[in-house]
């Protein structure tokens, strides 16, 4: 492959992890892709342990204004200007502090306030709080003939667990959340009114927990003194766009894989107690964030075989290294029973410094809904389509995914 005839990727070949990753793991090197919705190619990463020297390779970075001087195409300048079409000025900066978008000691300034406020603890904590607001959400949907596992269980708890975890008021819990859901998840129609309700919402909440603190994730970042103002609200933005849409795909993604799996729900189901290793095995076969955010070289330099150009563009497929079949034994099969070695066993979460701050947070939520909805109930829920007419979308640079998940309960 060349620079001049790069692959094109679709969403069904970035969804495939047993199609075109396959190709292209076993061609030496890196080739170019473009990603699909978009036109500038991208070095793409396949292997398990190419993407893990990726993330940690110091020598590839977020932030493409440090490298100066470089004319290389750029995937993840055109996939930012698509998402900023018609975005106010005055609220770029909240969107654009995303902490994946920076490096070095810039990335570890604006992390480390995030990382001692998100501690151990205060996650466990929530628990309470999401088993209740579960078995909630579910009881009101098993009354109903059908309901959309997505839209109306999902999204709805990874905002709520959200909006408790940044110390949210419950009074005002149901009015965040509709501009979340204005803005993160809606048809689009009110972007910006939800936009703009977030942000007043979190510089009033800001100026009440510097008068009042809570034990909430705002008055810790307030305590730790390492963030301006600003930087708390960008951080409001920061778990919206990470913490919420991401979650409630997983979960929905998770639940399908199991039905189309209906031997492993029926073995959770059975044995309640390979919980403990469905969780990682789910979160590895799904792989929701199918490509890594974009690299770049910050010198001319040799990686996986491949001679990259100061200011190259590098992309990761998580997806395609959760399913190397050099890293698994058979991968493409989903096993709520795998065992995996130590640490994570996937790459849903990342690798290096920028693996995810919430990932535990990720598992404690995973674990309450997969208990609640598939064990603890007398039956599993059901497909209440057929499965051919579950309803899929698709983002620039990406693959499928899912836009409701309509079930039995």
């Amino acid at each position: 492959m060349t620079t001049e005839n790069p692959v094109h990727l679709t969403p069904e070949l970035v969804e495939n992890p047993v199609g075109a990753y396959a190709g292209l793991r076993t061609r030496p090197g890196l080739g170019h892709v473009v990603l699909p919705g978009l036109n500038a190619p991208v070095r793409l990463v396949t292997r398990h342990e190419d993407v893990k020297a990726a993330l940690a390779e110091p020598r590839l970075v977020r932030d493409r204004s440090t490298i100066p001087d470089s004319e290389m195409p750029d995937p993840q300048a055109e996939l930012m200007a698509q998402g900023a079409d018609g975005l106010p000025p005055e609220y770029a900066q909240y969107l654009s502090g995303h902490l994946a978008l920076f490096d070095g000691d810039e990335h570890t300034r604006r992390r480390n306030p995030l990382t001692r406020a998100f501690t151990a603890r205060r996650v466990a904590a929530l628990r309470p709080f999401v088993e209740k607001t579960a078995r909630e959400l579910i009881e009101a949907l098993a009354e109903r003939e059908q309901a959309d596992l997505l839209g109306e269980f999902a999204y709805p708890l990874s905002t709520a667990v959200i909006c408790a975890l940044l110390g949210v008021d419950a009074a005002d819990q149901d009015k965040v959340c509709g501009w979340i859901r204005d803005f993160a998840y809606g048809d689009g129609s009110r972007v910006l009114e939800g936009l703009g309700g977030v942000v007043q919402y979190t510089k009033d909440l800001v100026t009440r927990r510097r008068a009042e603190p809570a034990d909430d994730l705002v008055s810790a970042l307030l305590a730790d003194g390492g963030m301006a103002d600003d930087e708390i609200v960008t951080v409001f933005f920061l778990l919206i766009n990470t913490g919420i849409t991401p979650p409630a795909l997983f979960l929905a993604h998770a639940v399908l894989a199991l039905l189309d799996h209906p031997d492993q729900l029926e073995r959770l189901r059975a044995e309640p107690e390979l919980l403990g290793r469905a969780v990682p095995e789910l979160l590895r076969y799904v792989t929701l964030v199918r490509m890594g955010a974009t690299l770049y070289a910050t010198e001319d330099f040799v990686f996986a075989g491949t001679g990259l150009r100061k200011g190259e563009a590098v992309t990761v497929a998580l997806f395609a290294a959760d399913h190397d079949p050099a890293a698994y034994d058979a991968p493409e099969r989903l096993d709520v029973a795998r065992e995996f070695g130590r640490g994570d066993g996937h790459l849903a979460f990342g690798h290096g410094p920028h693996y995810c701050i919430g990932a535990a947070l990720g598992r404690l939520v995973t674990g309450v809904v997969f208990e609640e909805l598939l064990v603890r109930r007398p039956a599993a829920p059901e497909l209440a389509v057929d499965r051919a007419d579950v309803r899929f979308g698709h983002w620039p640079g990406d693959g499928f995914h899912l836009l409701s998940l309509p079930v039995r309960l």
